[in-house]
């Protein structure tokens, strides 16, 4: 697998992963009919700094990284990760979260923030706990879920110095 900068032609790639990824309404806060300008904003936008993961000349991840808050708070970065569902299992998502704390540290942050973790994720929240993240708090019934209705959101940090 290798892990790369994003650059402006992989969008046709990222755009059909964010679809399917976001369509079933259980893990992303984006409605399923975000658009296309909408979603090139968030993996490309000022400040963002995007990778794609790729097996065999083909995408089948991404995440970015950005700073989660503005001037004093811009020390702790926020990062965001997508996989091709159909690539599930492969250690995609480990893979992209190791490059990411590396990345991350290299990058100058001194922590991770995760803003929205859906408690229902479960795979999700696992591997960042694998990953040396921790709960740090808890959103009531923050992510409308489209099947289970209201459900919690978390909180997830790490710091970056081991």
């Amino acid at each position: 697998m290798l892990i790369r900068k994003a650059i402006d032609t992989d969008f046709t790639s990222i755009w059909t992963i964010f679809k399917t990824v976001i369509e079933p309404g259980d893990t992303y806060v984006f409605a399923p009919d975000t658009s296309r300008e909408d979603a090139f904003s968030y993996w490309f936008g000022a400040g963002v700094t995007a990778y794609v993961a790729e097996t065999a000349g083909q995408i089948v991840g991404m995440y970015k990284i950005v700073p989660n808050q503005r001037d004093l708070g811009s020390h702790v970065a926020n990062a965001s990760f997508m996989v091709d569902p159909n690539c599930h299992g492969q250690g995609i998502g480990k893979a992209m979260g190791i490059h990411c704390l590396q990345e991350a540290k290299r990058l100058g942050y001194l922590a991770i923030q995760f803003n929205f973790v859906v408690s229902t994720n479960h795979a999700a929240v696992a591997l960042w706990q694998k990953l040396g993240f921790s709960i740090v708090g808890t959103l009531p019934k923050s992510f409308h879920h489209k099947t289970l209705g209201y459900v919690d959101a978390y909180v997830m940090y790490r710091f970056l110095d081991n």
